[in-house]
């Protein structure tokens, strides 16, 4: 009985020592408060607005919200701010951003808008320190050469930002090469939400087990799933600042302010800025 004990106290102390984040120089989130953060931009009529455009950002930033974006890397290395991997669902086209140079890119429209797929570079100008934004990294392999090749963009750019990414690959080269900026660990029930791939390891990210090798600032959660226990003890037992992804609806931003601290939005208007 008393073995038994023991082993249960032995791993309940392994898994709290697993899920801790970043515990040791702490950054501030002061400068996050305030505001609501829109997804991909403050989108509407995708045939006129689509989401990770310049008109998005454009409009964020006139209504005062925080951002959140997404940025890839094209054939010729050049980080462009796009979601999918595969431009079907925006350009219609059957392949991946990867396959493309940006030049060739800018022959393709989103939607049947006029806006086409920016650069990293240039929204980055635009936004121009306006508002802070929240950096996603798309990464679908073991390469980050995307974050090579965008730190020196970020350290000559002069406004708030943090980086977050559902591939732990990226939070640990911001460890190691950037450790004084913001990173962030993006996650869902990948179980639940039924997503097709390595079954051991959605389990492992979505109970943010890799937390003590990463040491994330602060946890990005699907808030449908906000009763996830690690995402819960991360923020009461550890103060671990929580992002709330993807608001859709006044109902769900109400029903989600108690479990987290940040909320990004889409496809509605919250009744009032934070």
């Amino acid at each position: 009985m008393w073995i038994i004990l023991f082993i249960i106290i032995i791993l309940l102390i392994l898994y709290l020592l697993a899920i801790m984040p970043r515990m040791f120089g702490r950054h501030n989130f002061t400068t996050w408060q305030g505001r609501y953060y829109a997804h991909r931009g403050l989108h509407q009529d995708p045939n006129k607005v689509p989401e990770n455009s310049m008109a998005a950002f454009q409009l964020a930033v006139k209504n005062n919200y925080g951002i959140e974006m997404d940025i890839q890397l094209t054939k010729d290395n050049i980080p462009v701010v796009f979601h999918d991997f595969t431009l079907k669902r925006l350009c219609g086209i059957e392949k991946k951003v990867k396959e493309f140079t940006f030049v060739e890119l800018q022959e393709f429209t989103l939607h049947q808008s006029k806006e086409r797929i920016p650069s990293f570079q240039s929204v980055l100008d635009m936004i121009a320190g306006q508002v802070p934004i929240i950096i996603e990294f798309k990464v679908e392999d073991y390469n980050t050469t995307v974050c090579d090749v965008t730190a020196p963009m970020l350290e000559k750019y002069n406004g708030t930002y943090c980086i977050e990414s559902f591939n732990p690959l990226v939070l640990l080269w911001y460890k190691k090469n950037r450790p004084g900026i913001i990173r962030g660990q993006l996650a869902s029930n990948f179980v639940k939400d039924k997503e097709k791939g390595n079954s051991l390891m959605y389990f492992i990210l979505q109970n943010l087990l890799i937390n003590f090798i990463t040491k994330p600032d602060f946890i990005s959660y699907n808030h449908l799933h906000r009763n996830m226990l690690s995402l819960i003890l991360c923020k009461k037992l550890y103060r671990t600042p929580c992002f709330a992804w993807t608001i859709k609806s006044q109902a769900h931003l109400d029903a989600s302010r108690n479990s987290f601290d940040f909320f990004i939005f889409d496809l509605f208007i919250p009744q009032e800025n934070r």
